[in-house]
C-alpha cells in the first residue's frame, strides 16, 4: 500500500524512507443466551488459544450455575486440544463453511453492519 508523504531532500534526488504501515485490531469475544438475551463480551487486543481459553474461564465464571453450550466454528484458534474446558462449558464444533449454522452469526453480521454505519 503505498504512501503519500513529504520530505526534504537535495535538489533532484528522489528521497527514499522506511515507512511501516500498522494497525491497531481490537477484537470481541462474545456469548449470548437466546433463551432471555443475556450477553457476555470480552474485548482484546488479540487472537490465539491462550486468550480463547481465558475467555472461557471467564466465561465460566458468568452465572457459573448455567451449563453453557459454546457453538465453536473453525478458527484455528478456537483449537479445544491440550486446554482446560471448565466443566460448565460444553463445546460443539460445526463443520468447516457452515457459518448459518452459527447461532450468533446473525449477531456478528448485526454488528458490524451498525459498526459500518457510524
Amino acid at each position: 500500500m503505498p504512501h503519500v508523504g513529504t520530505a526534504l531532500t537535495a535538489k533532484g534526488v528522489k528521497p527514499i524512507v522506511n515507512y511501516q504501515q500498522a494497525f491497531k485490531n481490537t477484537y470481541l469475544y462474545g456469548s449470548y443466551s437466546p433463551m432471555d438475551g443475556s450477553h457476555f463480551t470480552w474485548e482484546v487486543e488479540g487472537v490465539d488459544t491462550l486468550i480463547f481459553e481465558a475467555y472461557r474461564k471467564e466465561f465460566s465464571l458468568y452465572r457459573p450455575e448455567e451449563l453453557k453450550i459454546v457453538v465453536i466454528d473453525n478458527p484455528g484458534f478456537h483449537s479445544t486440544k491440550n486446554i482446560n474446558i471448565p466443566d460448565n462449558i460444553k463445546p460443539i464444533r460445526i463443520p468447516p463453511y457452515t457459518p448459518e449454522l452459527n447461532p450468533f452469526g446473525k449477531v456478528w453480521q448485526y454488528l458490524k453492519t451498525k459498526r459500518l454505519e457510524t
